[in-house]
């Protein structure tokens, strides 16, 4: 009896961490490609847009990029999911907390800045007259750039201290995130492009649990939860 439940648990064990990387990858792939679409298409200067508003080329861009925001969030969702199963029973209820909570945190406002982004967009398109305007693409920006990136940089810390606790996260890896998210934090409001280092660390974790699920390092096999003993 028991090797049957061995062999049922081997198929999950060896799913969840590929899931995790997949979703990883596509999580990075998706919000990199809408983050720079933003940056090149819409410009940080309020003035300016009414120029990139009257190009269509531009608007179209911008259209592209928050359509590809619902994707990058569920795969970020399922992301988390799955890493919190390889984590197991190593997980600690203090960073888990903090892990899942600024995950969700990050997913939701990122959503808030893309739904009022798209909301400011459509305003202007129609050539409605307000001040609305303006101050909608300002609270998308802010949502956006000076929360959600926030966010971001408490779960790349909660991340990278539960994969370093645990050791599921080898060390450069570790100590890449503990170097992003302080630039996350700090230097955000000074250039926008930092914004990319996010979902660059995710690929990373990503392609690394990928690697891990094909049996690259064997990390995970000190820390998988011993099966349960035999009831009779």
């Amino acid at each position: 009896m028991s090797a049957m439940e061995s062999d049922a648990a081997v198929p999950s064990a060896l799913r969840t961490p590929r899931a995790a990387g997949i979703a990883g990858v596509l999580f990075a792939l998706l919000l990199t490609v809408a983050l720079v679409l933003i940056r090149l298409a819409a410009p940080p200067e309020a003035s300016d847009a009414a120029e990139w508003l009257a190009d269509p080329g531009r608007t179209r861009q911008v259209v592209l990029a928050l359509n590809l925001v619902p994707f990058a969030g569920i795969a970020f969702l399922w992301f988390i999911g799955v890493m919190r199963n390889r984590i197991g029973q190593h997980e600690d209820q203090f960073f888990a907390t903090v892990f899942l909570g600024s995950g969700l945190l990050f997913i939701a406002m990122l959503f808030v800045a893309s739904a009022v982004t798209a909301g400011y967009l459509a305003v202007a398109r129609s050539g409605a007259a307000g001040g609305g305007e303006g101050l909608g693409r300002k609270v998308g920006a802010v949502v956006l750039h000076t929360y959600a990136m926030r966010m971001a940089a408490v779960f790349t810390i909660s991340t990278t201290t539960i994969g370093l606790r645990t050791g599921f996260l080898p060390r450069w890896l570790g100590f890449l995130g503990y170097a992003i998210a302080p630039i996350l934090l700090l230097v955000i409001d000074f250039t926008r492009w930092v914004e990319l280092l996010f979902p660059f660390w995710i690929l990373l974790l990503g392609l690394d649990t990928l690697v891990e699920s094909f049996g690259g390092t064997g990390r995970d096999k000190g820390h998988t939860p011993p099966a349960p003993a035999p009831t009779g």
